[in-house]
């Protein structure tokens, strides 16, 4: 595989320590959508689950081996580790359960919270976008996506305890912003499984806005039962149903977070 040199690469980790957050479903269409957009994109699978992986119709039978662990540890070259999706412009680096003993083993590496980004340097930027799916916990994979990230996409459910497990992520992301990568931004904050009917919906998007502004994007996540049945079929929603309305708003997410980097760009 050809490696072509692109300046205008972005990292971007989505990350969230709580699981069922709507993560991984963010990851997967997100991908999705900027690839219809034309780009360029690698998604990451740094989950040991694995769900993003599935998701893209990755089959664990034929993964297994063949990942971001056996990159990560055993040094084995992208080419060795890297799958084509159904999806044109869209690659994906798997995940099996073999990841999950990844953070033991990472321990006993000198610079351990960088090897994810000594690895992503032998890619020569030859992605428009390189998206990490990071496991739902804030442990040493969690870590290597933080510093080797540009920026930081944040799913938040729409429910009670939301603002108060944004605010331990905000901290953490504040200490390796100080210890380990100054750079690291927060790209946008994105309210999933919203409910509109839901008066608590409607309040924690209120709280959210008012204490986090403009990181918050505009576009939310509807509830939708599309979104949930994708996965099974082994495809994003986009492909799975374009027309529906979660499908919709991943799309019009896209959209923003492209016109977010442009106005970037342009200040």
């Amino acid at each position: 595989m050809k490696l072509i040199a692109n300046d205008n690469q972005r990292i971007i980790a989505i990350v969230n320590q709580k699981g069922g957050v709507g993560k991984t479903t963010t990851a997967i269409n997100i991908a999705t959508a900027l690839s219809a957009a034309k780009k360029k994109v690698l998604l990451i699978d740094l989950d040991p689950q694995g769900n993003a992986s599935t998701g893209l119709g990755i089959e664990y039978s034929v993964r297994k081996g063949r990942g971001v662990y056996e990159m990560l540890l055993q040094k084995k070259s992208l080419n060795e580790v890297l799958f084509k999706t159904m999806i044109p412009g869209l690659d994906v680096l798997p995940a099996s359960v073999d990841l999950s003993a990844a953070e033991i083993e990472l321990i006993n590496f000198t610079s351990r919270e960088f090897i994810l980004k000594d690895r992503l340097s032998g890619l020569a930027g030859n992605y428009d976008y390189i998206l990490i799916d990071c496991p739902p916990s804030l442990g040493l994979l969690t870590i290597n996506a933080l510093v080797a990230a540009d920026s930081i996409m944040i799913p938040l459910q729409c429910e009670f305890f939301a603002l108060e497990g944004l605010s331990h992520l905000l901290k953490t992301i504040s200490l390796v912003r100080k210890k380990l990568n100054p750079g690291l931004k927060i790209h946008g904050i994105v309210l999933t499984m919203y409910d509109k009917r839901n008066k608590l919906t409607e309040q924690v998007e209120l709280d959210v806005r008012k204490h986090l502004g403009s990181d918050v994007y505009n576009t939310v996540i509807p509830r939708n039962i599309k979104i949930s049945e994708a996965p099974s079929y082994g495809q994003p929603a986009i492909i799975y149903d374009y027309k529906c309305s979660g499908s919709m708003a991943y799309l019009h997410l896209a959209k923003e977070m492209l016109s977010r980097e442009k106005v970037a760009l342009q200040s």
